[in-house]
């Protein structure tokens, strides 16, 4: 599923399209391989302020997405301070996190802290900090609202309209989605009925999931001549998470 075909989630982009337009912090969150990134992603491009930070797994990772992210829309306070991005390498975590601070209020910047990894008490307190210094709303995505994947950034996001929350597909749209995927990606078999049906008890209604299984069922191993082998492939979806070996 690329960035050009998202599949009956008008709802959602929509939402995520108003709450990026009210400049209010909020937290995106859902299961993995639901398309959590990829509507974010569909959206961003009406929003020439927001910094996008795809990896956002320390602070030090974050605060280099961000100067960097600065450069590029030609921030004047970052790029005197760093003259290119080539600097970023060369700057430490605190001197970047005070070259970001400083650019920040040039703007009417958002950030989308996208793949949180239960963030630290460190990670969550630079964050209040940016929020706290002046009017940029700092928005997360998560697989869940709960402590194991927001971490210690849990309470920024603790009112309920502040959470934005992105669900599997129901049996009827996955039975759509599977089948238009099928479809697209030019899949066939001689029990590739069977193959659909299953697919959607298999992957609970998760798109990624489907995505993955239907890629898997071209691969050689897991055909006998036309014939999709789909038990083999389905233990290994679980043992490997979708990578063929």
């Amino acid at each position: 599923m690329t960035a050009q075909f998202i599949f009956d989630r008008q709802e959602e982009r929509r939402r995520i399209d108003r709450l990026l337009a009210q400049r209010r912090p909020f937290l995106l969150y859902g299961p993995s391989g639901v398309g959590k990134t990829l509507l974010v992603r569909s959206v961003l491009p009406e929003f020439r302020t927001v910094l996008y930070c795809e990896n956002s797994s320390t602070t030090n990772v974050v605060f280099r997405n961000l100067a960097r992210s600065l450069l590029r829309l030609g921030n004047l306070r970052a790029g005197k301070a760093l003259r290119g991005e080539d600097a970023i390498v060369t700057k430490s975590a605190v001197a970047l996190k005070g070259i970001v601070m400083d650019a920040l209020p040039e703007d009417e910047y958002s950030i989308v802290l996208d793949h949180l990894k239960r963030p630290s008490y460190a990670f969550a307190t630079a964050v209040r900090e940016i929020m706290g210094s002046g009017s940029t709303p700092v928005h997360a995505v998560a697989r869940s609202s709960h402590m194991e994947d927001t971490g210690f950034l849990q309470p920024v996001y603790s009112d309920r309209s502040q959470k934005c929350e992105v669900r599997n597909f129901d049996n009827t749209t996955a039975e759509r989605f599977a089948r238009e995927m099928i479809t697209r990606t030019r899949l066939s078999g001689t029990n590739i009925g069977d193959f659909a049906q299953k697919l959607l008890g298999l992957s609970e209604g998760n798109p990624g999931a489907m995505l993955t299984m239907i890629d898997m069922a071209a691969c050689s191993k897991y055909r006998s001549d036309e014939h999709i082998k789909i038990s083999p492939l389905y233990i290994d979806f679980r043992i490997y998470g979708g990578v063929v070996r």
